[in-house]
Parts: structure tokens; C-alpha cells; sequence
């Protein structure tokens, strides 16, 4: 885990000054990780300029881990993202029953306005779908996992005793 004066000295994450003194924000638990994997992950799936910020306002607001729910928003970088927002357009005009749009990507402000007004609809859709789900999923997975370690810990300890009792026993 970073330091958790890097990531309040962080520029993009600056601005929150004080609310970056939350304890909670810092801890490692069932809780915090299990929310952290939601709000990132859903954080992910958001088409907008400065991800990383809204997922620290969600930890914040849900007393998460911010570290890791900032983290989780690299999921969409320069490599992911097309095939990502193309994955969500494409659910999008699938749930609205509508033809996709031929798209030839430009990197221009122009192609951009004018792709958008065409797509926005289908596109946010499949983005809304694909960020619930995966906040869901990556919850649901990681409170599963915490608990398959923890009873695998259990067990573990179990046996150590048994087989610690049966020397004692053995050496009698």
C-alpha cells in the first residue's frame, strides 16, 4: 500500500485536504477493501477526465480505502479503454435495440462532438450497466475470497493444534 502522506500530497488528490485524515480511509479489512473494489471499479466505467478524483470523493463518502480505490480506476487506461467503451456502446445499443453507429475514430474535438451526439445514449447506458455490475461483482468477489482465507487460516490452525496435541499425547 502507498504511504498515506504520498497520497494525500498526491496534486489531483490535494484539494481534499482535510478529509484525507480519516483513519478509515487507511485500513485494511473486509470492509474497507470489499467497498474499495466497488467504488474503483465503478469508478472505472465513468467516461470522464479525472477518475481518480471522483473515486477518492465515493472512499471518502463510504469510508473506504481510498488508496485502493484510487488504484482500481487504472483499470481504464490508454490501453483498455477502447475496447472497454466500445464493449459498453455496444450493450448499450443491444438494451436499447438499436443499430450501432459505424465508428472510424478521429482524435479530434470535432469527431468527438459530433460521434457523441449520435452514441451518447447507448454508450452511458452500457457504461451505467458495466460500472454496477462489476462494483457488484468485484464486492461480492473480494467478501468471498476474505472469507475463503479466513476459514482456510481457521482450519490451518486447527490442524496445527490437532497435530500439536497428538505429540504431546505421543510423547506421554
Amino acid at each position: 500500500m502507498p504511504d498515506a502522506r504520498t497520497i494525500r500530497e498526491h496534486p489531483s488528490l490535494r484539494v481534499l485536504g482535510e478529509l484525507l485524515h480519516d483513519p478509515g480511509l487507511w485500513h485494511l479489512n473486509r470492509r474497507s477493501v470489499s467497498g474499495a473494489f466497488a467504488v474503483g471499479l465503478f469508478c472505472a466505467w465513468v467516461p470522464i477526465p479525472m477518475q481518480m478524483l471522483l473515486a477518492a470523493l465515493l472512499a471518502i463518502a463510504f469510508r473506504v480505502n481510498l488508496p485502493l480505490s484510487s488504484a482500481l480506476v487504472w483499470i481504464t487506461n490508454p490501453l483498455t479503454m477502447p475496447p472497454m467503451f466500445y464493449a459498453a456502446y455496444r450493450l448499450g445499443t443491444w438494451l436499447l435495440d438499436q443499430r450501432p453507429v459505424p465508428l472510424r475514430f478521429e482524435l479530434s474535438i470535432d469527431w468527438l462532438g459530433s460521434r457523441l451526439a449520435q452514441i451518447w445514449e447507448p454508450f452511458l447506458l452500457g457504461c451505467g450497466v458495466f460500472a454496477m455490475a462489476s462494483a457488484l461483482l468485484g464486492f461480492v468477489l473480494v467478501r468471498l475470497f476474505w472469507r475463503y482465507q479466513l476459514i482456510r487460516r481457521l482450519q490451518e490452525k486447527r490442524l496445527r493444534h490437532k497435530l500439536l496435541r497428538k505429540r504431546r499425547r505421543d510423547a506421554e
